[in-house]
């Protein structure tokens, strides 16, 4: 299959919202991220791994390991990954401005078996300058893009992303979405599409998009993501992780940039 020209990606991206990255991850790397989902202790809740830690964004949406970076060389590999970096720096990564570059805000490992889903959220109306979506004078100025790689086959019955095509131009509150405290479910959202996905696949789509993760109806086997949010360099981690100098001294310096693009100022040791 031909990819897409980067004018086509451009103009569906500013329409819906989203890309799907056909086939982005390759095999060798997809064994390795399983062979180290594998490796996962059975964490409880809040409960640290090294410098990653559980931290389940509700108790429907399974075992999520944030800042999964630090959970060996696989994860590393999705920092600057070729499928999507170049992507991510045109749609968030202030591009042609005089602070280009990317930061990543979370890095997280998901698991999720029968029943668990992610309430729907985000959208355009009154949304946060984080996710917000903008193009002004020729140039993209998103507040946030995600990728969302699939590791396993995400299909009807699996738990896909579901989005809201368009909705991060929305003006108006979705009548149906609820308020993300109330856990409301995306299944039967109007307006709502599954993004399946195969494995290697990749969703990338701007955080201000409305989306969620719909129940897994299976009672068989595991829906295993990362989620890696990009944003712009003067960002901030969202719950304030930091790396561990074993990772940053080992990463190579495109990468350690991405995860740290202002190095601490310091004063000199005496």
């Amino acid at each position: 299959m031909t990819a897409p020209s980067q004018e086509l990606q451009d103009y569906l991206f500013d329409l819906n919202g989203y890309l799907i990255l056909k086939d982005a991850v390759e095999p060798a790397l997809l064994a390795s991220l399983n062979a180290a989902f594998d490796e996962f202790p059975p964490l409880e809740q809040s409960e640290w791994w090294g410098n990653a830690q559980r931290r389940d964004y509700t108790g429907d949406t399974g075992f999520e390991l944030h800042n999964c970076v630090e959970a060996g060389s696989p994860f590393e590999q999705l920092i600057d990954h070729p499928s999507w970096i170049n992507l991510v720096k045109r749609y968030c990564g202030e591009y042609d401005s005089y602070i280009e570059g990317l930061f990543i805000d979370e890095a997280i490992a998901s698991i999720r078996r029968s029943g668990g889903h992610h309430p729907a959220h985000s959208g355009g109306y009154k949304g946060a300058l984080r996710g917000r979506y903008q193009y002004d004078h020729g140039v993209f100025r998103c507040g946030q893009c995600n990728i969302i790689v699939a590791l396993t086959e995400i299909g009807p019955g699996d738990g896909p992303t579901m989005v809201v095509p368009g909705s991060h131009k929305s003006n108006l509150p979705h009548p149906g979405a609820g308020d993300y405290s109330r856990g409301d479910r995306m299944d039967d959202l109007a307006g709502a599409v599954p993004a399946y996905l195969n494995k290697g696949d990749a969703l990338l789509f701007v955080d201000g998009l409305m989306h969620g993760g719909s129940s897994r109806a299976r009672t068989d086997g595991e829906r295993r993501v990362t989620i890696y949010r990009y944003g712009p360099v003067w960002s901030a981690p969202r719950f304030g992780y930091e790396y561990s100098p074993a990772l940053l001294d080992r990463l190579t310096p495109e990468r350690r940039r991405i995860l740290q693009p202002v190095a601490p100022t310091r004063p000199p040791q005496a």
